[in-house]
């Protein structure tokens, strides 16, 4: 298939499964809720096949950090490999490099890593909403960024569907440790989220969570960059460069300025879960935690707007951003014909991506 046509493809499946699956749902009594536990087969069926799709898809510019690691792999392939403790990114770097020199072709690399990040979306999806796999999955792909780190930022993206299986089994400490460490061996930049869950771990109340992200959104929009010029310098050199604004990246096309758009995006989980806790008297320790959790993380995101590379600081908290999102519909009954509200909640989601992708992207860049 074109390259040029993946995208399309992909937005085009997830729309007509959400309108298909959210029919359904409508239908659907509040009685529901007293199963535990439906059937996640044609979940996994729509992992597998996402997997093969994106995983052998074609090498193309379009999909920009595919051709970085196109290089990468053949300037090391058929070398002798020997594991080095010292990589950057121990686990992603040394699956790389020893793929490479197995001479193994570089499809399989992408399709590994394919199937880490939509695998780990499923797995975490089937333990947060055991009744509702299938829409849950769907949902998360639906979000802004899930295209984009499945075919671009891969490596970032294998890391952050670990960090899921984490929260996921959150009470299950040694595999939370694992999925943990491993997240952070794909991707170094998981040590925010990794702090941020520690903390969480251990004091997650929402409302003060709150209180810290609109006072991280007032010196966002006071144009304050004090924060983001002190974590650039305690960052590496890659970290600093995406935290310090640079002439240079901004010509090539990244916008490092408020962003009024991502700011709305990140809030309509919480908003939406304060309005939840307080109107509708919703209780749920997971959810304390996955609201804390994402909100901490948005909150670092908010005194660093202004970095050039922006949306991928902004992807350490959008990552969780479909669970923040929708869990409480899915979890258990607190109010009146729940799936209908939950309804409404998946589609401006979706909404909220095709109108990014066919109006912003699309009309206005094609325009000005």
């Amino acid at each position: 298939m074109d390259a040029n046509l993946y995208y399309t493809v992909f937005l085009t499946v997830v729309t007509i499964m959400t309108a298909v699956i959210s029919s359904k749902y409508s239908s659907y009594p509040d009685s529901r809720f007293v199963l535990r536990r439906t059937s996640s087969g044609g979940a996994l069926f729509l992992t597998v096949a996402l997997t093969l799709f994106i995983g052998l898809r074609p090498l193309s510019y379009l999909f920009t950090d595919m051709y970085n690691y196109h290089m990468s792999y053949y300037h090391v392939f058929g070398q002798p490999y020997s594991f080095n403790p010292d990589s950057e990114n121990i686990f992603f770097d040394n699956i790389l490099y020893y793929l490479a020199s197995e001479r193994y072709d570089l499809d399989l690399f992408f399709l590994l890593i394919a199937a880490i990040y939509f695998g780990g979306i499923f797995i975490a999806m089937k333990k947060l909403f055991p009744r509702d796999t299938l829409y849950a999955v769907v949902i998360y792909l639906g979000a802004f960024s899930t295209f984009s780190y499945a075919t671009n930022g891969i490596k970032a993206g294998a890391a952050t569907s670990i960090f899921l299986c984490a929260i996921a089994y959150r009470r299950q400490l040694p595999a939370c440790i694992m999925f943990l460490i491993a997240s952070l061996g794909f991707h170094h930049s998981m040590i925010m989220p990794i702090v941020a869950f520690a903390i969480c771990h251990f004091y997650s109340e929402p409302k003060k969570y709150l209180s810290l992200w609109i006072i991280c959104l007032i010196i966002a929009a006071c144009h304050i960059t004090f924060f983001q010029e002190l974590f650039g310098s305690m960052a590496n050199d890659q970290g600093a460069g995406y935290l310090i604004k640079d002439k240079a990246i901004s010509n090539w096309g990244y916008y490092a300025g408020f962003r009024f758009d991502f700011a709305l995006y990140s809030a309509a989980p919480i908003v939406l879960g304060y309005w939840l806790i307080t109107n509708c008297g919703y209780r749920s320790k997971t959810y304390n935690f996955i609201y804390s959790l994402y909100t901490l993380t948005n909150a670092v995101w908010l005194l660093c707007m202004y970095a050039s590379f922006t949306n991928r600081i902004a992807y350490l908290s959008w990552l969780m951003l479909p669970i923040a999102l929708t869990y409480p519909f899915f979890d258990s009954c607190f109010r009146p014909r729940q799936y209908r509200l939950a309804n409404t909640v998946a589609r401006c989601h979706l909404g909220f991506t095709l109108a990014m992708t066919i109006v912003y992207y699309g009309f206005l860049k094609a325009m000005f």
